[in-house]
């Protein structure tokens, strides 16, 4: 098998996060008594969006980002809103709303008989401990590593560090990362030294130098190439 070991992205790889967290905002906005929560939409992404560039970064943690999104927030846009009840409305509705892609399920179901899996994703610890068991993901991951929970965040060496010391220390020839994001999934993967696969849904672009060894458009692709090292046809 060329890839006995798949290290998996949640957010926007197996779990639609985008969807969950336009329903989350509409919650906590609602919840803190502002109206029309769409209007300040597009303020809070690029607010939350440079947040967690930071977190890759290494100059903040997760669990920084969770209050300091909504403070920010609420002196740009001027809002009339408690920024704690927003942040804790918030993490409330991201972990109850949202879905697995279509078949995520099934294709992790598939790989568990035949591979090692983990899950290794940034993100707050309330927020994905509430999604992973709401959809009972935990049985398919012998390792469950969240950036909120460890202090430390992909793309950093020391998150996969934690991965690979709770699964035995695979031999990292035999390892897979698996996800959407070329910043701190791809990145992250090859600078750890292992394969990476890149999830890539809507056919974006990347540059030419991205670490990229394996690209996908669909999940499906995935039982073959960890099986053979190539990704079916997209």
């Amino acid at each position: 098998m060329r890839y006995s070991t798949l290290l998996f992205d949640l957010d926007n790889t197996l779990f639609d996060a985008e969807a969950a967290e336009l329903l989350a905002f509409d919650h906590a906005l609602a919840a803190g008594g502002v109206s029309e929560p769409r209007a300040h939409l597009a303020t809070y992404v690029d607010i939350n969006r440079a947040l967690w560039a930071a977190v890759e970064r290494q100059e903040l943690t997760p669990n920084q980002v969770q209050a300091r999104r909504f403070a920010d927030l609420v002196a740009a846009a001027g809002l009339d809103a408690d920024p704690t009840v927003l942040a804790e409305q918030f993490v409330i509705g991201m972990g109850r709303f949202g879905d697995l892609y279509d078949g995520a399920g099934q294709i992790l179901a598939t790989l568990a008989t035949t591979a090692t899996l983990a899950l290794v994703t940034n993100g707050l610890g309330a927020v994905q401990r509430a999604r992973i068991e709401r959809l009972g993901l935990e049985p398919f991951f012998s390792a469950i590593v969240i950036s909120g929970e460890v202090d430390t965040a992909k793309p950093g060496t020391k998150i996969f560090d934690l991965a690979f010391e709770a699964l035995g220390w695979p031999p990292k020839e035999t390892v897979l990362m698996v996800g959407d994001s070329l910043t701190s999934d791809i990145a992250g993967g090859a600078g750890y030294g292992i394969a990476t696969c890149w999830y890539n849904p809507g056919g974006g672009s990347a540059h030419p130098d991205a670490p990229i060894d394996h690209e996908i458009r669909s999940l499906d692709q995935l039982p073959r190439l960890a099986t053979t090292g190539v990704a079916t046809a997209s």
